[in-house]
């Protein structure tokens, strides 16, 4: 066969809609009402749920779903859920996702979307095995709800808000049951934006989320850390952070003997201080950077 016949071969195959890859977004829940909580229940929160409003108009709209399908008013998006599922169409037609079912892209607020939209096209009763890979032409977090109020994330004690009620049997059962003997316990430090208290072994610790940019939020650290006001008060240490999702989340270790409501008043102080701190415009002196330095040589990035 000539060259010429094989291209008019290849030529009649359908041709492919070519789509790009997703854009990375360093900060993909900003926008959203509540972004540190968002990235709580993304990165941190074992055991946690809060129930998003979803636009109607733009879930039709997105192309994703049938025309005639059910689309519930609301959605609990849960830290994660049994047997690792990403989504789960309940018997009364109701929708949960795990936030921490897995990100395909750069983007997490498109991967969550992506999961919405694929658990909306479920039967009632049937769970989305897998997280979907988006597309660039897939809806965002920021797209498709209504984000009219805040987010209100819950804090549980263990898995058991998997049942809603109901009674588990079989494999998912046995997730529950293995997942709450491993759960961290979590508390949310009450008054207190995005802090929580949870103890690992014998050993207690605040993560605290902080809504700014991690690089301003580093700087205004190292300047508490060099002062020397960066902890809690006695028996507290700051350990290093962690960096996810664009923002920088502390970790303070304190006395496992505290309660976890002890820290609130805290905990204000400090960010007080931290306010004051990331309002600083000087550069950085010599012991400054220093304490930069040894604060990013212990973060972590979460992504």
């Amino acid at each position: 066969m000539g060259k010429a016949s094989r291209r008019k071969k290849q030529g009649d195959a359908p041709r492919r809609i070519k789509t790009g890859p997703v854009p990375f977004v360093r900060r993909p829940f900003d926008g959203l009402p509540g972004e540190t909580d968002w990235v709580a229940l993304h990165e941190i929160l074992p055991a946690a749920s809060a129930v998003v409003t979803l636009d109607d108009a733009a879930v039709r709209g997105s192309g994703e779903v049938p025309d005639d399908a059910d689309v519930p008013a609301t959605v609990t998006v849960a830290s994660v859920l049994p047997m690792s599922m990403a989504g789960l169409r309940r018997q009364d037609g109701s929708i949960t996702v795990g936030a921490q079912s897995g990100s395909r892209s750069g983007d997490a607020s498109r991967d969550l979307a992506a999961t919405i939209l694929a658990t909306l096209t479920l039967d009632p009763g049937e769970p989305l095995m897998a997280a979907p890979s988006p597309t660039e032409q897939t809806p965002r977090l920021q797209d498709l709800l209504d984000t009219d109020g805040p987010l209100e994330v819950t804090v549980h004690e263990g898995f058991d808000f998997w049942a809603d009620g109901a009674e588990l049997e079989g494999e998912a059962a046995e997730s529950m049951e293995r997942a709450n003997e491993v759960i961290v316990p979590t508390v949310a430090v009450p008054g207190v934006t995005s802090a929580y208290w949870c103890r690992i072994g014998a050993r207690t610790y605040i993560r605290l989320v902080l809504g700014d940019d991690e690089d301003a939020a580093t700087n205004a650290l190292a300047r508490l850390h060099a002062a020397g006001t960066d902890a809690l008060g006695e028996n507290s240490t700051l350990l290093g952070a962690f960096r996810s999702a664009g923002l920088l989340v502390p970790v303070i270790e304190v006395d496992p003997q505290a309660e976890p409501e002890s820290f609130a008043a805290p905990l204000a102080d400090l960010l007080e201080r931290y306010r004051d701190a990331l309002a600083t415009t000087d550069p950085l002196n010599a012991e400054e950077r220093r304490a930069k330095s040894g604060l990013l040589s212990r973060q972590m990035t979460l992504r």
